[in-house]
């Protein structure tokens, strides 16, 4: 009799900013279920994790949409994606989600940790800036022409007509979703994950 394994199963974690869709489930998380029945039928002791993700533009757009605050987009999203997979029959070991104490704990251990291995570089560049709110814009906060097709349906990084990716600066005639105004170039400074390291 063959020897059980330890099958561990980690599966994309969503933003939790919308309902799920076919895309979701056809893509990532019934060929991980199927795959983690495959295991547990073989008798191997199968760990299946996943989450919503909790932080990140996707969220902060949607709750400005919604008039809420970013952590009840969260939770109402994050709830539903539960719903689904209990209808569709897909079963998780762990389906947390990333604003947890543990995770921010953790998240945070990991980076202390890397920093201190000196794993990341610090770089100043330029990004765009929204004077009157204040905020650097992250990509999905900036939308104008792009500069490969000249469409007005870009956004800061993608061009929902042509499909091409972009340097977000390289966009034409930039404006800010938030407040409609025509955003600045000024210096930030980011950490990068020295890959390099990890060869």
């Amino acid at each position: 009799m063959s020897k059980s394994k330890k099958i561990g199963v980690f599966v994309a974690w969503p933003y939790a900013n919308g309902n799920l869709h076919l895309g979701h489930v056809a893509g990532a998380y019934l060929p991980a279920d199927i795959f983690a029945r495959y295991h547990r039928l073989k008798g191997n002791d199968v760990m299946m994790v996943s989450g919503s993700d909790a932080h990140g533009t996707p969220i902060t757009l949607k709750a400005k949409q919604e008039n809420k605050e970013p952590f009840d987009v969260v939770k109402q999203y994050h709830q539903s994606f539960i719903e689904s997979w209990k209808k569709l029959g897909i079963t998780f070991d762990l389906f947390t989600h990333s604003h947890t104490k543990n995770h921010i704990a953790q998240s945070q251990e990991i980076f202390k940790k890397l920093n201190q291995q000196g794993d990341f570089v610090v770089k100043t560049e330029e990004q765009f800036f929204d004077e009157e709110a204040k905020l650097f814009l992250p990509d999905r906060y900036v939308k104008g022409n792009c500069p490969n097709c000249d469409s007005d349906k870009a956004r800061g990084d993608q061009c929902e007509t042509c499909g091409k990716t972009y340097e977000t600066k390289t966009l034409k005639n930039p404006v800010s979703t938030i407040t409609g105004n025509k955003p600045i170039l000024k210096e930030t400074s980011h950490f990068y994950f020295k890959l390099e390291n990890y060869r």
